[in-house]
């Protein structure tokens, strides 16, 4: 999957289109969430939106027309800087990766049940697209309000059939940074004005079909095991 390593799932196909994760990127990705952790401004997963002051301004609402226009890749990457809820690491390392490209995924559907599309927006890292942090924006009368961010790396959000699903890779004690042990894949429904948890899968990976040298030492990632890493519900 796309934001995520290139680990062969529970059924042996790749989860990433694109090349395969490097453990520069997936460190760095990780070295997003550890700093964060230290000053208090990302590590967490919020479900719900905040009040007032949450709210990006400057931002046009959105048609409710079905031929809606979508904002550009420039203007939702304002939208995410000028959000008071995005944590600090996370603004600082978006920037582009070449010329105005920005290394960010954006989607469009309907997720909490307004006339408007909400936009799902996934953060990486430039060249192996290793998710960072993912948030999504409700559409409302004067701008966007942030209703959910989960910002613990590895970490990919997308929309299927309505339900907003997150998907996040987990690290065990001595995983190389290019396999993590497990990944949690959480389903959550719009109810009663925020995300709430329909499901959860937990997988976990087989370590017989790593395709790396036994002979060559591996790079092992420099954060704390898996539960530090472990989805943290907001206040």
């Amino acid at each position: 999957m796309r934001g995520l390593s290139n680990r062969p799932g529970p059924d042996g196909t790749g989860q990433a289109l694109k090349a395969v994760i490097t453990a520069v990127a997936v460190i760095t990705a990780l070295g997003l969430f550890v700093a964060a952790c230290g000053t208090g401004g990302t590590g967490a997963r919020d479900e719900g939106p905040a009040g007032n002051d949450s709210r990006a301004k400057g931002t046009a609402s959105p048609s409710a027309s079905p031929t809606e226009s979508r904002e550009t890749t420039a203007q939702v990457v304002e939208l995410v800087r000028a959000d008071p809820r995005v944590g600090k690491a996370v603004k600082r390392d978006l920037h582009p990766c070449v010329a105005d490209e920005y290394p960010v995924d954006v989607s469009y559907g309907k997720l909490t049940g307004g006339s408007a599309n909400d936009i799902v927006v996934n953060v990486m890292t430039c060249g192996d697209a290793v998710g960072v942090a993912s948030y999504v924006y409700r559409a409302k009368r004067s701008g966007y309000e942030n209703v959910f961010r989960a910002e613990e790396p590895p970490v990919y959000a997308e929309i299927d059939r309505g339900a907003l699903v997150v998907t996040q890779q987990l690290y065990g004690k001595g995983d190389p940074v290019e396999f993590p042990s497990s990944e949690e894949v959480i389903t959550y429904r719009w109810s009663m004005n925020r995300f709430a948890e329909e499901s959860r899968t937990h997988n976990d990976y087989s370590g017989a079909v790593d395709d790396t040298d036994p002979s060559e030492p591996v790079p092992v990632p420099t954060v704390a095991p898996a539960e530090t890493l472990k989805p943290t519900e907001s206040n």
